[in-house]
């Protein structure tokens, strides 16, 4: 495809083309696809997920970027009336203007893998999963749990709103050219509600603070950001010691402080 096109990757852009027939087919086996279903292609390229996708029998939206990779879709995509190709910015788009819910599938840029994850969690009530290749290092962290040395903030956002799992490790020679990181697709089954019901923005602010310092207690790091009574009488009210650290909470138990706190005013 490259050399019919006369492209080469940019390297400016982070992109590495996925080539390898197992790797896709796996994909599109952990998007669980049924015909009716109507899935978000991120970073489409040069549509080596998008046909997968498509051999499914769903209706496909393609979004890209790179104009030049948008001219392949349109080229090769010409006349299929099941997948719909998109010039756009994954950081800005509508992943609601469907309507109903969505599953999306990429091979995310992972430069702005975690934004774009994060944008998909704003979008949730569109969404029932998304199935996205990213650097093995995000996709550990994302699906890490308590006292796991890759648990951080990612993990409990994500977690509070999705069911989080790994698929599957890809090797660098998955990949045109090939990256200098180790790749794995990690599968966000998106919550019905949240874990607990607290105000997204609140929620992060107690799970930022509490990870502000990873060395320092929860009681510590909290009490930077509320009055140290409130941090006390928070956590003895969900029976959460605060000489922990914050890598010692679940996701559930993050919702309960937070729940806790938002209650001391």
């Amino acid at each position: 495809m490259l050399r019919k096109y006369d492209l080469q990757a940019k390297k400016a852009w982070g992109q590495c083309f996925l080539h390898d027939r197992n790797a896709v087919r796996r994909i599109v086996d952990a998007a669980d696809l049924q015909e009716e279903d109507r899935v978000i292609e991120i970073g489409a390229g040069l549509g080596v997920l998008t046909f997968a996708l498509a051999a499914r029998g769903v209706e496909v939206w393609a979004v890209e970027r790179d104009r030049d990779l948008v001219q392949v879709l349109r080229a090769e995509f010409e006349g299929n009336d099941r997948v719909h190709i998109e010039e756009a910015n994954a950081l800005e788009y509508d992943y609601g203007h469907l309507g109903g819910k969505v599953k999306i599938v990429g091979n995310l840029p992972y430069n702005i893998s975690a934004p774009i994850i994060f944008r998909l969690l704003e979008y949730r009530q569109s969404i029932f999963s998304a199935t996205l290749m990213v650097q093995k290092e995000v996709a550990d962290r994302l699906a890490a749990t308590a006292g796991n040395r890759t648990y951080g903030i990612p993990s409990v956002i994500c977690q509070h709103h999705a069911d989080v799992r790994k698929v599957l490790n890809v090797g660098r020679g998955a990949f045109i050219p090939a990256p200098r990181v180790d790749s794995a697709v990690v599968q966000l089954t998106m919550r019905e509600s949240p874990l607990v019901d607290i105000d997204d923005d609140f929620f992060r602010s107690v799970v930022q603070s509490s990870f502000a310092q990873r060395r320092k207690t929860l009681r510590k790091n909290l009490g930077n950001r509320f009055p140290a009574e409130h941090v006390q009488r928070a956590l003895d009210s969900v029976g959460i010691e605060g000489r922990l650290r914050a890598e010692s909470l679940t996701a559930t138990q993050f919702g309960a402080l937070a729940v806790a706190l938002a209650a001391e005013g």
